[in-house]
């Protein structure tokens, strides 16, 4: 499984690519940070990020996009354009087909750190040890993007298995309320019995009927 984790902001955002499955050594095949200028114009500034985040997508070809879902902040200015940036990202990836995952801060945490409330340091250690590098990727953001991908990769299994039996359930509720709105004589169900007497129902014995 290949994993491009996006943690989305409109001065710097994140990316960060790791391949592996759960339970093994991950590896990390690249990291980066897109950065748009903040004298720039909206707009400009979310192009640049398609940009970036288009060029990830085209040299690494992840099978997966795994984004930082979007929390209200004290700041609306940077929560909006962190929500912007995120959308772009999602964008990105649903324009080619690339299923999305949204997680939020703490999942990333307590995957990678097992605590939720772990600061951006802690975080950084984990990457750093998780994957082997010689030093924590620098800027957070970078980091960052890289526990986003390696928190999807632990969960998509667990995940894919409650979706499972969440459709199973779903498909027999369904078959059971189908054989219930079955109305009695329709096709199939046993017809009425015969009443003694009636055509068909005497029989012969030595000559006489019984």
């Amino acid at each position: 499984m290949r994993v491009l984790g996006i943690d989305p902001g409109l001065t710097r955002c994140g990316v960060g690519v790791v391949e592996g499955v759960a339970g093994r050594p991950l590896t990390m095949i690249g990291v980066g940070v897109v950065r748009t200028s903040s004298d720039a114009e909206l707009g400009d500034r979310l192009v640049a990020v398609e940009r970036g985040i288009e060029q990830w997508l085209d040299e690494h070809s992840p099978g997966y996009v795994a984004v930082e879902r979007v929390f209200a902040q004290h700041n609306v200015r940077t929560v909006m354009g962190t929500a912007q940036a995120s959308a772009v990202a999602m964008l990105c990836a649903a324009r080619r087909g690339i299923p999305v995952a949204l997680h939020t801060p703490s999942e990333v945490k307590a995957a990678v750190t097992g605590s939720g409330r772990a600061d951006k340091a802690q975080v950084g250690a984990m990457v750093t040890r998780l994957l082997r590098l010689d030093a924590p990727p620098k800027p957070a953001d970078a980091a960052d993007a890289l526990a986003l991908a390696i928190c999807h990769i632990w969960r998509a299994p667990a995940q894919n298995r409650l979706q499972q039996a969440v459709a199973a359930h779903r498909t027999s509720a369904a078959h059971r309320t189908s054989g219930a709105s079955r109305t009695p004589g329709a096709a199939g169900t046993p017809g009425p019995s015969r009443t003694p007497g009636a055509p068909g129902t005497s029989r012969t014995l030595k000559g006489r009927t019984a």
